[in-house]
């Protein structure tokens, strides 16, 4: 039997890469170390521009150049550091390596040493992690986040005033409309967006136990702590100044908590739209030359909501370890971390492939104005809430005085199916007030919303 050729096992590297491909920039091997050579070299720069440890200045081309050629990071530097990585079973030795070879190349093998001096591996790594994570947030998930919420509010105004049967426990209860039901689903989700928003990316720059020890041995009369801080900052992070030789990881366990927390509500939304589909509330729009089953042709399958929670339940089952794991390191360091954070993009990647199915499936559906209709109308019993409060409110005005009216509405109701007719005939027969009897006799299913379609005004824009 002939072997196949290597193959990847993920299928987000393999079946889903176009729709999560814009991860691999950052939460990929080659985008962490195309992250640890810009911390290395803006920490040289850095130094150089400020004297530290004997450096002197570079030119402004050299600086130009230094940062051109780690902006530049591609397959050549890829390849090298493999190939490097196999001598010293060091990832981020092998980059230090890879900066000492430029600095060579350009003549300025006088600032070799300067090259991760008074880092720990893990001043890189913390940093490059954070730099990445931010990235990956900011220029991918979230703009698909956002559509999504865009498409959602959309739809929402486009039906604001659309009457349907809510379903409390799955039985018909008081009517509401579709817009204010996914206007719901924006609310809950816009809510966490701000939370993301202010989730603080930090970094630690501190030496091997976040002491500052080598970095006073060199140079006791500079303010390490200082440095550190503005290097941090300077890089668009949050500085850290407590820490042990890692940075503690709270910040990522707060984020990835808050992921998963937003891929619960959209789990939530992917199992209503299923069911508002299986009873007919949407419609889906067949796609051009798609199959919806192999032996039943006449079927539309609603396959990109199902796609979305397997793939939402796979994000968290990554996101939820990484917060659990992440928060814990033995004394002042341990290797769980270095593992672990490698499937960070694993996590996002099944969460943007489930916005991409969301998406795409919000795309492909349309309300069905009859059937919602048609519903409604089926249930007039829903009004027996409407009735029994307004009688409640007649009896407290003097105008009633009908004893318990929510028995009388409970025995007319209760397990049957009544229609308008039998409504009527009850309201006639009420001792209550002109007014009161008008508005319940004017009343429908459809029209007992309530201010469900004002509820929308209440969305942040």
């Amino acid at each position: 039997m002939t072997s196949l050729p290597p193959q990847p096992i993920s299928p987000l590297d393999g079946r889903y890469q176009a729709a999560v491909s814009g991860l691999g920039e950052f939460l990929s091997e080659a985008g962490l170390n195309k992250a640890r050579v810009h911390v290395e070299v803006e920490w040289l720069i850095y130094l150089t521009e400020h004297s530290l440890l004997g450096g002197t200045p570079l030119s402004e081309d050299e600086t130009a150049t230094l940062r051109k050629w780690a902006s530049n990071f591609g397959q050549a530097e890829i390849d090298q550091l493999a190939e490097t990585e196999r001598t010293t079973q060091h990832d981020v030795k092998a980059v230090e390596y890879l900066v000492r070879g430029k600095l060579d190349e350009m003549d300025l093998g006088r600032l070799a040493e300067l090259t991760h001096v008074c880092c720990t591996s893990e001043d890189i790594n913390n940093l490059s992690y954070a730099l990445t994570v931010k990235d990956a947030v900011e220029q991918v998930w979230r703009p698909k986040f956002n559509s999504v919420i865009a498409e959602l509010a959309r739809q929402a105004e486009q039906y604001r005033e659309l009457p349907m049967m809510s379903r409390t426990h799955g039985q018909p209860a008081t009517p509401t409309t579709l817009g204010k039901e996914l206007a719901v689903f924006v609310h809950r989700l816009e809510r966490q967006l701000h939370q993301i928003d202010d989730v603080e990316y930090l970094g630690k720059f501190s030496g091997a136990t976040g002491t500052f020890a080598a970095h006073l041995a060199a140079d006791p009369d500079t303010d390490w702590a200082a440095v550190s801080q503005e290097f941090v900052e300077g890089l668009g992070l949050d500085w850290n100044p407590l820490t042990t030789q890692i940075e503690s990881h709270d910040w990522q366990a707060e984020l990835y908590s808050r992921v998963a927390h937003v891929n619960r509500i959209l789990h939530n939304l992917a199992t209503d739209i299923w069911s508002y589909i299986s009873i007919g509330y949407f419609r889906q729009i067949p796609v051009a030359g798609a199959t919806g089953s192999s032996t039943m042709p006449h079927k539309v399958n609603p396959i990109r909501f199902e796609n979305a929670e397997a793939n939402l339940e796979l994000s968290n089952a990554i996101l939820d370890s990484l917060a659990a794991t992440l928060v814990t390191s033995r004394w002042q360091r341990d290797l769980t971390d270095s593992s672990a954070q490698r499937n960070i993009g694993v996590g996002f990647g099944h969460s943007v492939l489930a916005l991409d199915n969301i998406l795409k499936g919000l795309g492909q559906i349309d309300a069905a104005p009859e059937v919602l209709a048609a519903d409604l109308d089926a249930n007039w019993e829903v009004l027996g809430e409407a009735i029994q409060t307004v009688i409640r409110a007649e009896v407290t005005a003097g105008r009633s005085s009908i004893s318990d009216p929510y028995a009388a509405l409970k025995e007319l109701t209760r397990g049957r199916r009544i229609g308008q007719a039998d409504l009527i005939e009850f309201v006639e027969g009420l001792e209550i007030g002109d007014a009161a009897k008008a508005r319940l006799l004017a009343l429908t299913p459809a029209t007992y919303v309530g201010s469900a379609a004002d509820l929308l005004d209440y969305l942040q824009r």
